[in-house]
Order: C-alpha cells, then structure tokens, then sequence
C-alpha cells in the first residue's frame, strides 16, 4: 500500500498512532479485524451498529495484501478515506480528542514537559452530581457538599479523603470502620497524587467506586427474575441492555416505570416525545420522562447523544437498580437456591485483573478466561515473555474441526482405551479389531465401545455410527459421559 501519511498533520498522525497502539495489544505492529470491532465497541460513538459494521469492514477491504492483518500504514490509508466523511468526528472520539476534554501537564515535573494528561468535563459534572444527592444527608459532609459541578471543587473535596471513605461504604457498606475515619481536626491525605487533586487520578478512581456500587447488586443471585440472563453478571448485563439511543431508552422507561400493581403508585411515561426528529432534544424530553422516576443521573442530552459509554452504562445500572422489573418466574425448572453469586475471592482477582487494563473487561471470572487471552496478558504484567505467534485469536475454528482430522476416533479405540482405564478387566481383547481395519470392523468396535461404556454404568445416548462418522457433539457426550463416570468411581 502507498505510504500517504505525509498528507496527514504531524498532530493527527500521532493520534491515529495513539489509537493504533491502543488496538495492538499484543505490539505486533498489526491489527486483525477481530481487535477492530474491539476498538469501535469500546469507543464512544454515536452511531448504530450497522454503522459501525460497514466502518469494520471498509477496514477489513483496506487489507490489500490480503494477509488478514493491517499495518499501521494500511490503517492511515483508510483513516484519509473516512476523513472527508461524517465519520470523522465521531472517529476521533475514540482517540481521545472530543469536546469536552481537558488536558494538563503531567504528574511529575519531569513528565509535565512531554506528557499530557486529560480528563472529561461531562464525567466530572456527572459524578459531582451524584455525590451530591448520595452524600447529600450525612452530617460529616455538610463542608463538602454540595459541590459546584461547574468548578473544579471536586478535586479539592477529595483531599481530607472523608468523601472517599464516604463514597466507598457507600458502594460497599462496612468497608470502612466509619468510627476510625478523623472528621474532626481534618488533614489532608499523605498521598501524593490524591493530595495534589491530580483530576485524571480523582475521576479514575471515583469511576471504580462508583462503578462497584452500581454493580454491586446486579447478579442472577440476587434478582431472581434473570432467568434470560442465566451466564451474564454484572456490567455484562448492563451492557446487554445499553443501545444508547433515546428512542430505546423511552421503551425502556415505559417497560419499567411501575404499573399501580399492589401497593406501589403508578409512573406514566409519556411516549410523545420518541417522534421528535432532533436527536438532541428527543433525548432532553427522554431525560425528562427519566425524572419522573428519579433516575436521571449520569448523563446529559449531549451524553446520550454523543453515546458516551461510561455515562450511558452507568445511567442504565442506576435505572436497572431502582427498577428492575423482573418478576419472580413461575413454574421455573430452575432451582433458585443453587444461583450463588460471586464470592469475595472471586471478586477480589476479577478486580485485579480488571485493574491491570486487560482486555476485554473480565466480567465473570471462569467464563471470560475460557481462551486465555487475557491470561497471556496477566503473564506480560508480571514480567513473563508471550509469543504471539502462538497463540490462536478469535474467531476459533467450530467444536470438532481437529476431531474430524483424527482418523483414530472412528476406529472407536480410544474409547475402549479409556473404558479400559476406569472399569479394569472390562474390556475382552478378543472383541476388539485393530490395526488395519475395515468399515465392518470399525462398526464393531463402535458397538462393543457404547455396549461397554452403558455397562459400567455410563448413561451414553451416543449410536455406534456417530464414533464411525466422528459426529463431533456425540463424540464428545460419549467421553463427557465416560469422564463422569470415572470421577463418580473415584470419589466413591
């Protein structure tokens, strides 16, 4: 591809390299389609998902060598392309030069000569506002709130760290022994970054607390009505709900503002304002519905707009925690005394790992580390050399691919092999064809292998024909069903 970055501000070539680093995360130099889609889903545009599809693939067609990657010369060749469109502004958002956003020296006098550091004004006014209604009633922090969201009071607020002490009971009560927190004769903290109200630090860190207060109780255990979202928790449930759209979010608003059912007094949502054609102020009459259920928090009618992804998520968690609107299902199969939630340990290493900036964002320990990508980035963190060349990226070839290349399966003798190992003396050798065999003798031996693994006490539901054809789903029942039978002898 012809080099054409020399057309290119020194100032915009720096931030697409910025925004190239950001998507190589494994420093290759190159970037597949699979960590593309990843950037858009984690930058804050405001354009529908097929939007965002047709931007992924006019990535993937600026591939010109066809080497299923892109170089970061390919990357600024279809970035010029994009320039000239509606995109572009809503592309530039995703490397962090928006309106809306401050940037300051850096935090150290060394680093304050070349490093710039940058915090959003719409997170500050957003996270201002919620401290102070959460902090509005507490007697230690009447010289602390309320705070002007429109000055920079938040950066000194935070100083006696009474506010954050405050705010992290608050996303998890008892944290803190509030008996030892020193509200009287009041000093500032001794770190140094904090003390200074370094304002990318402060927001950083309110961000988290305020996070794991708005997720803290959305989990399957403790809503008995996520009967549909049976391996989400957290803000991957969230995240199911977000569109960030104005128009959803009034049906959202109608579906979960209270009925009169019961004791509880009736919410009408007035559904006119979905039809207004200014997006902007379809999402000021949305936010005024959402006013009427005390769930305006987080987000202005530019935030929704502008698909501000930390502000939208955080406005939808608020919602789903004041108004869940799910109800208890009935006659379910499911027994709910069996749904647990996540324990401290548990949380505690998805915490960690989340801390280290892995991606994507752990939000369920066990399911989201099944591919080990971000295992192999927890082994970078701490020092330990990853060849990539080895590692196998999504999307992964479908169950069975490397089972049908094994031509040892349908000859059926490693399941004799392993009914062997868990029931001795099972197995009569005379039964069993091997070395070169034909289509009968594989059929045999598949028959004598589900007559056998039924025998031990495998409940196998698997046909012979499905180990001769290698049939990848019934195959793996067959040593599913062998393997459980194997830790039931063992255990007992």
């Amino acid at each position: 591809m012809e080099n054409n970055t020399m057309q290119i501000s020194r100032e915009d070539l720096e931030d697409l390299r910025e925004a190239f680093n950001k998507i190589d995360i494994d420093n290759s130099g190159y970037v597949s389609d699979f960590e593309l889609q990843e950037l858009f889903r984690e930058a804050s545009f405001s354009l529908p998902g097929f939007k965002v599809r047709e931007i992924v693939e006019k990535f993937i067609a600026g591939d010109t060598n066809k080497d299923e990657r892109i170089s970061f010369e390919e990357f600024v060749a279809i970035y010029q392309e994009l320039k000239s469109k509606e995109v572009r502004e809503t592309f530039r958002k995703s490397i962090s030069r928006r309106d809306g956003i401050r940037s300051f020296g850096g935090t150290s006098g060394i680093s304050s000569e070349g490093t710039q550091h940058s915090y959003s004004d719409e997170e500050k006014v957003a996270f201002v506002n919620w401290i102070n209604k959460a902090l509005k009633d507490d007697p230690d922090c009447k010289h602390l709130v309320p705070m002007d969201p429109d000055t920079e009071s938040l950066f000194k607020s935070v100083k006696d760290g009474i506010l954050l002490c405050k705010m992290i009971n608050l996303s998890q009560p008892d944290t803190i022994d509030e008996r030892v927190i020193n509200t009287k004769k009041l000093t500032t903290f001794t770190m140094t970054d904090l003390k200074d109200g370094k304002p990318h630090l402060v927001l950083g860190l309110l961000w988290q607390i305020i996070k794991i207060g708005l997720f803290a109780d959305i989990e399957i255990s403790r809503n008995e009505g996520m009967k549909g979202f049976r391996q989400v928790e957290g803000r991957g449930l969230v995240e199911q709900l977000q569109e960030y759209d104005s128009k959803a979010y009034f049906h959202l608003l109608d579906q979960i503002a209270p009925k009169g059912d019961g004791d509880e007094m009736s919410v009408f949502i007035d559904m006119s304002g979905i039809n207004e054609r200014d997006d902007e102020r379809r999402a000021e009459l949305m936010l005024s519905q959402a006013a009427r259920l005390d769930c305006k928090q987080f987000v202005t009618p530019q935030d929704v707009v502008a698909g501000h992804h930390k502000l939208n998520m955080a406005f939808v968690a608020n919602m789903f925690n004041m108004y869940p609107a799910l109800n208890k299902p009935k006659n379910s199969e499911i027994d709910l005394t069996l749904l647990e939630g996540e324990s401290r340990e548990e949380r505690t290493f998805r915490n960690w790992m989340n801390s280290l900036g892995v991606t994507p964002f752990v939000n369920h320990l066990y399911r989201d580390l099944v591919d080990a990508l971000v295992i192999f980035q927890l082994y970078e963190r701490i020092q330990v050399d990853v060849d990539y060349r080895k590692v196998n990226r999504p999307p992964y070839s479908s169950l069975g691919t490397n089972m049908k290349k094994d031509k040892l399966i349908s000859t059926s003798l490693p399941v004799i092999d392993l009914i062997d190992t868990i029931a001795p003396n099972a197995v009569r050798e005379e039964m069993v064809k091997r070395g070169d065999l034909t289509a009968d003798d594989k059929l045999n031996n598949a028959k004598y292998a589900i007559s056998l693994s039924r025998k031990i006490g495998a409940k196998v539901y698997a046909l012979p024909d499905d180990l001769v054809e290698v049939k990848p789903k019934m195959v793996m029942t067959v040593f599913a069903c062998l393997m459980g039978r194997g830790l039931k002898k063992a255990a007992g």
